[in-house]
């Protein structure tokens, strides 16, 4: 294979098309403004640009890191996925090796750059806690992404790091509990859709070399677990909302479910929506109720 082709594969495999996923510390650092509004004369615009792009391109990298560690370690899986039996790694068209030299190098890159950026102990932690739910996530012998329910669980634990990782830019104290669960279990409200439409979608031989935890899954307790976690994330949001203060964003509910129920009903129509939700920014009617949702809290 041309050295051109090769390189193109290895970028490939570091899936950087997914980096808007790296934006999710932006709710947690608008949410320390929010709930600290006298802080916003105490800081320089540039020096808050600055920040803000630094902890997106170091979230980006540990993600990106996470990505490679998924890549090696779902590489006999892959094979049974129709679309994903084509990743290079599947085929041996590039190098386990190399791609955990790539896992080193942006590893250490970004907790040396946190260390001498940021010298906040617990921005530095949370980039670390992100590193580890890839761990743990992806990696024998514990690999929770085995273990039903357990496996959306820690997935979704990337939203409040993330979240935390926005919040820590600026504070050093953390944020209310409810808003952390509120951002969990609307992570594992997702994650679970992509279940539902994995399991919807794939045949049970796909499904059952793919993800094993699919094994013990059934369709139900998958929409009941979705239901569930929808439950929880606008009961903390609102608990959130009094307890802060915040009533005017308990108006944002009805809007809110009605954005759940979209997602929703694409995951048991789509499985490629579900399974990469940003994709859904695609569909029209989805973009601009997203946007709709921005306005409304930016009223709020």
């Amino acid at each position: 294979m041309p050295e051109k082709n090769r390189k193109r594969l290895y970028f490939d495999s570091l899936r950087l098309e997914r980096w808007p996923r790296s934006l999710a510390i932006l709710p947690g650092f608008v949410a320390f403004f929010v709930l600290n509004p006298e802080m916003i004369k105490q800081v320089a615009v540039f020096s808050l640009i600055v920040k803000l792009a630094a902890a997106f391109l170091l979230t980006l990298f540990i993600s990106t890191a996470n990505y490679i560690v998924n890549e090696i370690a779902d590489a006999p899986f892959d094979a049974f996925h129709p679309h994903k039996k084509d990743r290079p790694l599947v085929n041996e068209e590039i190098s386990k090796n190399v791609l955990k030299v790539l896992w080193f190098i942006l590893v250490a890159v970004s907790m040396a750059a946190a260390f001498i950026f940021f010298k906040n102990i617990y921005f530095m932690i949370n980039l670390l806690a992100l590193l580890i739910a890839g761990i743990l996530y992806n990696v024998p012998p514990i690999r929770v992404k085995d273990i039903p329910f357990l496996d959306s669980t820690l997935e979704s634990a990337n939203n409040p790091i993330r979240f935390l990782i926005g919040w820590h830019i600026m504070a050093s104290v953390f944020p209310p509990v409810s808003l952390l669960i509120a951002w969990w279990a609307f992570g594992n409200f997702l994650m679970v859709g992509k279940r539902v439409a994995e399991k919807k979608f794939l045949s049970q031989e796909e499904s059952a070399g793919y993800r094993l935890s699919l094994k013990k899954y059934s369709l139900r307790n998958l929409i009941v677990f979705m239901v569930a976690n929808a439950v929880i994330f606008i009961a903390a949001y609102a608990f959130f909302a009094v307890e802060s203060g915040l009533n005017s964003f308990l108006f944002a509910i009805p809007f809110i479910l009605v954005y759940l129920i979209m997602f929703m009903k694409k995951s048991v129509q789509d499985i490629e929506g579900a399974e990469e939700p940003e994709k859904l920014l695609k569909n029209p009617y989805f973009a601009v109720y997203t946007l709709f949702l921005v306005v409304i809290f930016i009223l709020a």
